[in-house]
């Protein structure tokens, strides 16, 4: 009987194992507005995800000698000194699938819309290095806004980082509206990051594109003003993983950053708290490699790399319109062109209120049509000598008649490029406004007529110039019949119009 029983203790000592499992615990030494002071995790990598007590996580952002510097995503005040800390041995990603699509979520990817989890196919990491210059390839795909003086003279492309700048209060987020709104029905999904925003403004944004039907393909990552710094931080790039999602899959994608300038003040934030040396304005050394790693991550993919393209319209808020300010130059030194939207315009009453002068598009005329690059492309030109002209015609009113001309042309010119809030305009029909405004066709409508005006010839056109339309919807640009046939729409219109 004894034997029996060292006999089977025997066997039982024998094929006993321990599961042994190794995990990099720290403590937590001090904490404060979203930040913890952690130590004895001396070998966690940069941007490693850690988990708190409660659930809470956080990311490595400073490594020092002795501690680490950690931003907490999500509610800090239960945060204690002396807690336990853990090295998840992961970077910091998002959940991310097809189902993503007409969501709000958090800057951690999270639903916040009350519509429950949406189910998420694989994850995606915050931080990636953008495409190589050898996967890339050039712009020539319009972007089309929807918006007469953007798509004509400051056209954008499939691929390109187009800066939406000016003060607040000039229409920034509304341009960014219009051309998610015009993506209907064009093949592109949309995603709108915003960054520190009031929730009632967010509520406004995201009713407007459901009335519009654009909720459809967009995605909206939100940061509020009342969460943290380190979620304003994470928001822009959770949005570009969600816009690579897309990509991969060869889509194109159109994403809107707003703003990068509260970005900027929220990485200000972290870095004074974490005490890094501050620099110029009290910003990180690093603020510029902030938005350039973040916007390097729109390009065209060639075919060869699967295709697709990210397109970014980043907004930075100036002030009293001093685009020479640190951030603004920044960002402007990043990016591919510049849509500048000046207050005094703006109360003019000429909106969207962009400065024609200031802005520009560095793809230039590639990203358009060939129609719209054909009827606009002496515009921008025609706009300078208006405004030198204006500002010269005040002294003097001996004026002759060649310069009356374009006085008067440039002033109905003015006119056609305002455009009321959400209400995006076809290519098409933009190319039949601006024949008819540079052919001469308007030079003698008063301008208090030009909208009348524009707006009957656009539903004429239809009617009566069907070729003409045809051929710009599919070989972006009319023959000689369709021309014809687009001039003796105008002129019967414009017989019928003025009697």
């Amino acid at each position: 009987m004894s034997n029996n029983i060292v006999e089977n203790l025997r066997k039982e000592i024998e094929s006993f194992k321990v599961a042994t499992q190794t995990e990099k615990v720290g403590h937590v030494i001090e904490v404060f507005d979203g930040i913890a002071k952690v130590s004895g995790l001396s070998d966690i990598k940069s941007s490693e995800m850690v988990t708190f007590p409660n659930g809470v996580t956080g990311v490595a952002l400073n490594l020092e000698e002795d501690t680490v510097g950690v931003i907490i995503l999500g509610e800090f005040s239960k945060i204690k000194e002396g807690d336990e800390v853990k090295a998840t041995g992961r970077i910091l990603e998002i959940p991310v699938s097809d189902s993503i699509l007409g969501r709000v979520v958090s800057a951690l990817g999270e639903s916040i819309d009350g519509k429950g989890v949406f189910k998420s196919e694989k994850t995606y990491p915050v931080e990636r290095v953008a495409s190589g210059v050898i996967t890339r390839q050039g712009v020539d795909q319009p972007v089309s806004t929807g918006i007469k003086v953007i798509d004509a003279i400051i056209p954008i492309g499939r691929g390109q980082r187009e800066l939406i700048i000016g003060d607040r209060q000039t229409g920034k987020t509304a341009i960014a509206i219009d051309a998610i709104l015009n993506q209907k029905g064009q093949n592109m999904i949309c995603v709108y990051v915003s960054i520190g925003q009031k929730d009632s403004k967010l509520r406004k944004i995201e009713a407007r594109l459901e009335e519009g039907g654009a909720m459809a393909y967009t995605v909206i990552v939100s940061a509020g003003a009342s969460e943290p710094a380190p979620m304003s931080y994470i928001a822009p790039y959770t949005g570009v993983s969600i816009a690579e999602y897309f990509m991969d899959q060869g889509k194109d994608v159109l994403i809107i950053y707003d703003d990068l300038s509260k970005h900027a003040v929220a990485y200000r934030e972290i870095s004074l708290l974490l005490r890094r040396p501050p620099g110029r304005e009290a910003y990180p050394g690093d603020v510029f490699y902030l938005h350039s790693r973040l916007l390097e991550r729109a390009c065209r993919r060639n075919e060869k790399y699967g295709g697709g393209s990210i397109t970014a319209l980043p907004i930075i808020e100036t002030q009293a319109g001093d685009i020479s300010a640190y951030i603004p130059t920044n960002v402007i030194s990043i990016t591919d062109g510049q849509i500048f939207l000046e207050t005094d315009l703006f109360y003019k009453g000429i909106r969207p209120a962009v400065n024609v002068g200031f802005s520009v598009s560095r793809v230039g005329s590639s990203a358009q049509i060939k129609a719209m690059k054909k009827v606009a492309g002496t515009l921008k030109l025609d706009l300078a000598q208006f405004r030198e002209l204006e500002a010269f015609a005040q002294f003097g009113s001996d004026l002759d008649e060649a310069t009356q001309n374009q006085l008067e042309r440039g002033k109905r010119a003015i006119e056609v490029l305002k455009q009321a809030q959400y209400s995006p305009i076809k290519v098409e029909n933009q190319v039949v406004i601006m024949y008819a405004l540079t052919k001469g066709y308007m030079d003698n409508v008063a301008i208090e007529k030009i909208k009348a005006f524009e707006n009957g010839l656009i539903e004429y056109s239809v009617r009566n110039a069907k070729t003409f339309y045809k051929e710009v919807q599919t070989s972006k640009m009319w023959t000689d019949k369709g021309e014809a046939e687009l001039k003796k729409a105008i002129e019967d219109f414009k017989s019928g119009f003025t009697q």
